[in-house]
């Protein structure tokens, strides 16, 4: 049983990264690199803040604000020494749906409540655990939230007359055929022609930030021709050049019973993507990372987000990945990233009124595209039934009804298929079952010659779970005379839980009933600690526990010879 790390080391785990690397030593060399990388980044980070704001259904503004507020609160608290954090694209597809039922401050409260639930995960030591969620849920929620996010940029790469994009996936299309005849083919050149410019730079010169450069190519085209599309400025205006005013989203607090599911979804996303993000950084630099400093980091975060009026951030993969390829080696990085995002917005902001949202519509299906691995959605169909099942209940799930009931549904669907593999692993079996090869191979083997008449010896095999623990409680209706002696074997039992505790007495109720002794042997350290705790060692009896098979089979037969000296008296 793993032990509790003691108290100065879980708060050790808990200090910013940006603190140990000044306690280490900081050189010059080392901040001009940072700044170089924080530039690069910000370059790239700055398109990418604005498409997600807009597929969101909010105002390109707040992308920045998040960006910049929330990019520099990860650096700076965050357990990663090159995480980069910002708004990601993941969350569109729940954002929309939040800003649709319940409007601008919905989302600001949701976001607010996400980063609160992520500071006390932190606290609580998950960070641990959240990334061995399953593979198949993450899969299945990716690549599901990419074909959302494709499906919903439709209106502006067409340059659709029509309202809100329904978030239903069907209701969507239908939407988009019932509109087709308001369609501006100016707008899909212009979308087209971003998509291709992006698509061509990645390939020729990929350290070249290319949604940056086929926008600014597109707000030019759009700008010089005189082209009639819609606009950022045309559809929000022109962007502020500072942050706002923090303040507190306002809500009523029925209205945040409503909102929790939401948050407790974004929570876990964000959780997820955070952390899978330090942990390809961790690849590829080798620096340690601390999961739970990262999320109370990504808490703290995306409090501070909301208080701007700004949406949920966690560690971005791709931006993270061009910070460690750009020589970053410490969070000064990420924060000035942070920094230099402020000075483009308040230096650009009268000229990114003129980027079209077609072109915006072209990075965000850049985006989908590469965030679906659809090579990775395939490829999963060649794994256990299972984990196809999960998969595509998920990918289905989050396509067709909500992220919220996907998260949901799929982390329950694979803790009961965990819980039927685990239960499939364990078994109760009896010694006279087990076959002469496997006895030749068991240097602790009984041959059946050595069981007297009268004693019966039954070994679990696996975790003493809830799987066992049903076998268990049927076992003695098996007999056709119940045994004087019942020794059950625990020497493969590394753990045991509730239900099995439950079994055990209760199995140990029925031996007694029948008149049966029961004997456990073989415990190990961690299951006899368990049994204790549960006090099952004193209605057993500490006496009918032992190390090991040879002493509980020596005392089985003193028991049946004393059984037979007492019906001989009589």
């Amino acid at each position: 049983m793993a032990s509790t790390p003691p108290l100065s080391q879980r708060a050790k785990a808990l200090i910013p990264k940006s603190v140990q690397c000044f306690r280490e030593g900081y050189s010059f060399g080392a901040f001009f690199k940072d700044l170089f990388a924080g530039v690069n980044v910000a370059i790239i980070a700055f398109p990418i803040a604005m498409a997600v704001a807009i597929g969101a259904g909010i105002a390109p503004g707040q992308g920045l604000f998040t960006a910049i507020v929330a990019g520099f609160m990860i650096s700076l608290l965050g357990g990663s020494r090159v995480q980069i954090g910002g708004p990601t694209s993941t969350l569109i597809v729940v954002l929309y749906g939040i800003m649709l039922r319940h409007g601008f401050e919905g989302m600001l409260m949701a976001t607010f409540m996400a980063g609160l639930i992520l500071v006390l995960l932190g606290l609580a030591g998950l960070g641990t655990y959240i990334k061995y969620i399953p593979y198949p849920v993450v899969t299945g929620l990716t690549t599901g939230i990419a074909v959302v996010i494709f499906s919903s940029q439709f209106k502006d790469l067409l340059g659709l007359q029509m309202g809100s994009v329904p978030l239903d996936f069907v209701a969507k299309w239908q939407a988009y055929w019932q509109h087709l005849h308001t369609f501006n083919p100016r707008a899909l050149i212009i979308g087209l022609s971003t998509l291709a410019v992006i698509v061509y730079i990645r390939k020729a010169r990929p350290k070249l930030p290319a949604s940056l450069i086929a926008l600014a190519l597109a707000a030019t085209a759009t700008w010089l021709f005189k082209v009639d599309i819609a606009t950022i400025g045309s559809v929000y205006g022109e962007l502020p050049k500072c942050l706002p005013t923090p303040s507190f989203p306002h809500f009523a607090f029925s209205e945040c019973l409503a909102i929790i599911p939401d948050a407790l979804t974004i929570a876990i996303l964000l959780g997820i993507e955070s952390l899978l993000s330090a942990v390809i950084a961790e690849g590829m630099t080798g620096w340690r990372h601390q999961s739970n400093c990262e999320l109370i980091a990504q808490g703290f975060a995306n409090i501070c987000s909301s208080l701007f009026g700004g949406l949920p951030a966690a560690g971005s993969i791709s931006r993270t990945a061009a910070n460690v390829k750009n020589g970053a080696s410490t969070p000064i990085a990420g924060m000035s990233h942070a920094v230099f995002l402020f000075a483009m917005l308040y230096f650009l902001a009268p000229l990114l009124a003129k980027i079209p949202l077609a072109g915006l519509a072209a990075v965000l299906l850049m985006l989908a595209w590469s965030m679906s691995e659809i090579h990775h959605f395939f490829h999963l169909f060649t794994a256990p039934k299972r984990d196809i099942v999960v998969l595509l209940t998920v990918f289905v799930l989050t396509v067709l009804i909500n992220l919220t009931a996907a998260v949901q549904v799929g982390m329950i669907l694979a803790a009961f298929l965990f819980m039927k593999q685990m239960s499939d692993l364990s078994d109760v079996v009896s010694v006279a079952q087990l076959d002469r090869d496997e006895l030749e191979r068991d240097p602790d083997a009984l041959p059946l010659e050595m069981i007297p008449d009268g004693i019966e010896i039954f070994e679990i095999n696996g975790p003493f779970f809830f799987g066992v623990a049903d076998r268990l409680k049927n076992l003695m209706n098996d007999f056709s005379r119940p045994p004087k002696v019942f020794i059950l074997r625990m020497r493969r039992v590394p753990t045991i839980d509730a239900s099995g505790m439950h079994a055990l007495e209760e199995f140990y109720s029925e031996c007694r009933r029948q008149g049966t002794t029961l004997i456990l042997s073989g415990v190990k350290k961690a299951p006899l600690a368990d049994l204790k705790r549960y006090h099952l060692d004193e209605l057993i009896g500490e006496d009918h526990i032992f190390a090991h098979i040879n002493s509980a089979l020596e005392f089985a037969r003193e028991l049946i010879r004393i059984e037979k000296f007492k019906a001989a008296m009589r």
